[in-house]
């Protein structure tokens, strides 16, 4: 069992003494508040699902999921635990740099009592299950240097996040996706810990132009491979290499709307203020987007939607839009 958080404020004793506040709070309570109705599918276990083990056993429960861009095996999957760990040797194999961990002194307690420091957090998107019931969202691990059998924890955050189940007895984790139930096997095979993704392959479509390209599985057979490639290098019109190359979709085939009620207006959001390196980064954006004319510039006193600048992968910054407030007077009029 593994007690510690991912930020320091949640170690402080403030925090503890409202936590427990909270706690007694609902202990005290003598009804049972009204849960939301949640649409997903049933979630189900039979002994076909423990087709592949050989009973009796007291095995643990690792599988392997993707983090980033590598297959991550040996990861433990641990109710028993308030945070995700990512444990330093497969954080370094996955060649991050140490300058994108984000500082904590919230310590980490275990069953003996011992407590350990983290390197620092860093969240890393994580995909898991088998394509199209498979599921994809960010996780914030902790990174601890310390000897470990396993390459990564799976915490009570991570579990709750996905809406997972887990079965020992099976050794399974099942999870509701938006095409039915998903799920990941303990199925133990000797690799490494952490291994990057393979099976593309980048294809010049162009000769003579070196920067239209795209990927291409390497896994199918010659023949397909060859008919796919030379299929997508007859047809290479229809990719858009730039805003330039899109001047304008019929909204027959395509439109965006903000589905909003005309009669609630929308909320004015308190403006915010960006640091040097992402002012630059919007006006880079929006000016690229005002010449293609994807953008044109209108006034609302009456009406503010702040951008939100995401950091991607390769260091370059995603922006999108916070229509969060849109429906925050009709939903506060339906309370």
């Amino acid at each position: 069992m593994i007690v510690g958080s991912t930020t320091a404020s949640d170690s402080s004793r403030k925090a503890r003494k409202t936590y427990l506040r909270m706690v007694q709070s609902i202990q005290l309570m003598d009804f049972v508040p009204k849960m939301a109705r949640v649409d997903n599918p049933i979630i189900g276990f039979s002994e076909e699902n423990a087709r592949c083990l050989h009973h009796p056993y007291d095995d643990t429960l690792f599988v392997s999921i993707q983090v980033g861009d590598y297959n991550t095996h040996r990861v433990l999957v641990d109710n028993g635990s308030s945070t995700d760990i990512l444990y330093y040797p497969a954080f370094q194999q996955m060649r991050i740099e140490r300058e994108q961990l984000v500082s904590t002194n919230a310590p980490l307690v275990g069953f003996g009592g011992m407590k350990v420091y983290s390197l620092g957090a860093v969240t890393l998107p994580v995909t898991v299950g088998d394509y199209p019931q498979q599921i994809t969202k960010d996780v914030t691990f902790l990174v601890v240097n310390c000897s470990s059998t396993y390459s990564a924890i799976l915490g009570r955050p991570t579990l709750n996040s996905w809406k997972a189940v887990t079965l020992t007895y099976h050794l399974i984790i099942k999870f509701p996706t938006e095409y039915g139930v998903g799920e990941t096997m303990n199925i133990e095979k000797q690799r490494a810990v952490v291994e990057h993704v393979e099976g593309l392959e980048e294809i010049l479509l162009d000769n003579s132009r070196p920067k239209r390209t795209t990927r291409n599985d390497t896994l199918a057979s010659p023949p397909i491979h060859q008919a796919l490639m030379t299929f997508l290098r007859e047809n290479q019109d229809v990719f858009a290499w730039s805003h330039k190359d899109m001047p304008g979709i019929d909204h027959s085939v395509m439109v965006h709307k903000l589905n909003v009620s005309p009669s609630f207006p929308p909320i004015r959001q308190k403006k915010r203020v960006f640091t040097q390196e992402r002012d630059k980064a919007i006006v880079k954006e929006v000016r690229k987007l005002q010449e293609v004319e994807f953008l044109r510039e209108v006034y609302y006193p009456d009406w503010l939607a702040n951008v939100v600048m995401v950091k991607k992968a390769n260091g370059k910054w995603r922006m999108c839009v916070d229509f969060m407030d849109l429906n925050k007077t009709k939903l506060d009029e339906a309370d």
